[in-house]
């Protein structure tokens, strides 16, 4: 099977910690630290391989931030191509609270690219042979809002399916010209379709007409403790969330986006791929901070769904 080839064109070193309290001005003294590497299509290429595929990342990189996010990319044992750039790759921080049980989130802008640095990247990914490729996560300052657009044109061009996770201007520019899978999640979906919140027929109903429209192949919307929808061709389809200990959200929508992929990948059966998704994505909670998801308990909870899928 050929390579699940992701791009990250904001990809960050993601460090997180524990700490008691989160409080002003004194200090605040951490445990468990731990860094990886982080950004959309980075998690989804780690996912991936701990599924037992093949991932290839590609992201930009710069500065002594990008040499340490290849270093971590590669202990995480990923194949890669980083595109240097002039500035440096962000650093985000994300810490525990153990008294109130809350996750606080840091996330950088991250680096301003330029029109060679950011081409550099589609250059480099045409030249790859692929069946799926995932582009996931922001664009970076510098890059033009339909380049996921004219990304999906040059994917489908080659025969190959674009699967997209990203939000606002550059989503809404991407749908429509050749997008394969798009995995909102549902805020995001509900602002691009105009969709009033507690419309649920309605918004069932605008995903069907997103797809016959040809916005997207497919169309997986996370809705969190609302579990999750597909919409295809086919008709729509939802699955339920599991009750499980959330320690951390970090990456769940990544690792649902590659558990999903690389279910398609393997000839699953749409809906079969669905819930191998919605069971990556629950598995990235149950552990702490930057971790991901652990290859049992994605295989525990995709057998719970699929005998939900039976009823």
């Amino acid at each position: 099977m050929k390579p699940i080839v992701t791009l990250t064109l904001n990809p960050a070193v993601d460090s997180s910690c524990e700490t008691e309290e989160v409080y002003p001005v004194r200090k605040i003294r951490t445990s468990n630290e731990r860094l990886d590497p982080g950004g959309g299509g980075v998690n989804a290429a780690r996912v991936i391989n701990e599924l037992g595929g093949r991932a290839f990342a590609v992201y930009l990189g710069g500065g002594t931030a990008g040499d340490v996010l290849d270093d971590l990319v590669t202990a995480a044992g990923v194949e890669f191509h980083r595109i240097k750039t002039k500035e440096s790759t962000r650093i985000s921080q994300v810490v525990f609270e153990r008294k109130s049980h809350k996750e606080f989130r840091f996330t950088p802008e991250g680096p301003a690219v330029s029109d060679a640095e950011w081409q550099a990247a589609l250059d480099f990914l045409d030249m790859l042979d692929f069946d799926y490729l995932i582009a996931s996560g922001s664009l970076p300052r510098g890059a033009p809002i339909d380049l996921y657009g004219r990304l999906a044109e040059t994917v489908s061009a080659k025969g190959a399916r674009l699967v997209l996770d990203t939000s606002g201007r550059p989503l809404a520019a991407a749908l429509g010209r050749g997008v394969f899978l798009s995995k909102p999640s549902l805020g995001e979906f509900r602002t691009l379709i105009g969709v009033p919140s507690n419309d649920t027929d309605g918004f069932e109903q605008a995903a069907l007409d997103a797809v016959d429209k040809g916005l997207a192949e497919i169309i997986a919307v996370t809705m969190g403790g609302d579990g999750a929808l597909l919409a295809s061709k086919e008709g729509c389809f939802h699955l339920p969330s599991l009750d499980v200990d959330v320690r951390s959200a970090v990456g769940a929508g990544d690792s649902f986006i590659a558990g999903m992929t690389f279910g398609l990948a393997q000839g699953m059966a749409v809906e079969e791929a669905f819930a191998l998704g919605a069971a990556s994505g629950t598995a990235t909670v149950l552990t702490p901070g930057t971790e991901l998801c652990h290859r049992a308990d994605v295989l525990d909870f995709w057998e719970k769904l699929k005998t939900e899928m039976k009823r």
